[in-house]
């Protein structure tokens, strides 16, 4: 019970919160978490949390966001929403500090490595983008054979590494973005060039497709 709204329990309120974060009454969600008593009804309504973390991240308010976030643990099934907040929160800081730039992938994967989410909305940390050497011995020399697999041999080399068909058909686009690359630099006689593994490409930050160096 809290004084405003004499009677309701906490799930009722916790209803209510989930129904303005929902459709967006922002203003009307802080007055009303600003009511909520400091008691652990509340601190441990889930409901009520993910609704204040919404709003900290709808108000731009990134340190209050991930102190209730690290607050205690977070069921499992709101913990890859909670991870979308956390990353887009700490990139939305990582280009204010420059200048407003917009990050690429690259530079997503950099925050996403530097700031992995707490034990609370994950399991354990982010799991590794490069491939065993055996695995990587195996697809650049599938490359250097053919450099465009057909979906028949990526199959076959899919089993064979252990790896899937996704892993593989990005592992190749990757690989060839990066000859590609190198080639460029060395048509203009550039003395940089970058190994294979040194630095991600787009295909290897989106943690929905399994990818690969």
């Amino acid at each position: 019970m809290f004084p405003l709204f004499p009677g309701l329990s906490s799930d009722t309120v916790a209803m209510v919160c989930a129904v303005l974060q929902d459709t967006g009454e922002w203003d009307r969600l802080e007055r009303l978490l600003w009511a909520l008593p400091t008691n652990e009804d509340f601190l441990r309504n889930q409901t009520v949390l993910r609704a204040k973390i919404h709003l900290c991240f709808q108000r731009q308010r990134y340190g209050e966001l991930y102190g209730v976030l690290r607050s205690r643990p977070f069921d499992k099934a709101l913990q890859p929403q909670l991870q979308t907040l956390w990353y887009e929160a700490h990139y939305t800081e990582a280009e204010r500090r420059r200048g407003g730039k917009a990050l690429g992938p690259v530079g997503k994967y950099r925050v996403r490595r530097k700031f992995p989410p707490p034990s609370t909305i994950s399991d354990g940390p982010e799991a590794s983008f490069c491939f065993e050497e055996s695995v990587r011995s195996s697809l650049n020399e599938a490359y250097r054979r053919n450099r465009y697999p057909s979906s028949k041999q990526k199959i076959e080399l899919a089993m064979s590494t252990d790896l899937t068909t996704t892993q593989v058909s990005n592992w190749f686009k990757n690989k060839r973005q990066r000859s590609r690359g190198r080639e460029r630099d060395r048509s203009s006689a550039s003395p940089q060039s970058r190994s294979e593994c040194s630095t991600p490409t787009s295909c290897e930050i989106d943690s929905s497709s399994d990818t690969s160096c």
